[in-house]
């Protein structure tokens, strides 16, 4: 990649960051109503996305294999667990894959 090419990327690459963040305010500025497609894609895109995840990461996931998907297993009620408890999202996900790192590296 040339400097010129560098100097480019860089500056789309900011324009779209700067564009993404300040976008929603152009478009629905103070004292506008949202539109009910917007309110209930906030609703449902985080909890699809999160579905989407689960489903992308136990896709390989072989009963059949020595370890029989208990990491797995193991770090979904984790996960299930630590959202149950504190009902965010991030929190949930560093536990889970921080005990399946765990046990897939020291247990299985």
């Amino acid at each position: 990649m040339t400097n010129e090419q560098m100097v480019i990327t860089f500056v789309l690459v900011t324009a779209a960051t700067v564009m993404t963040r300040f976008l929603p305010y152009v478009l629905f500025p103070e004292g506008r109503k949202v539109p009910s497609v917007i309110t209930y894609l906030g609703k449902v895109l985080g909890p699809a996305v999160f579905g989407l995840l689960v489903v992308y990461c136990l896709r390989n996931v072989s009963i059949t294999s020595p370890s029989h998907g208990i990491p797995e297993l193991i770090a979904c009620l984790v996960t299930i667990g630590l959202y149950v408890w504190k009902r965010g999202m991030v929190l949930p996900m560093a536990g889970g894959t921080i005990v399946y790192m765990i046990l897939l590296h020291t247990v299985f």
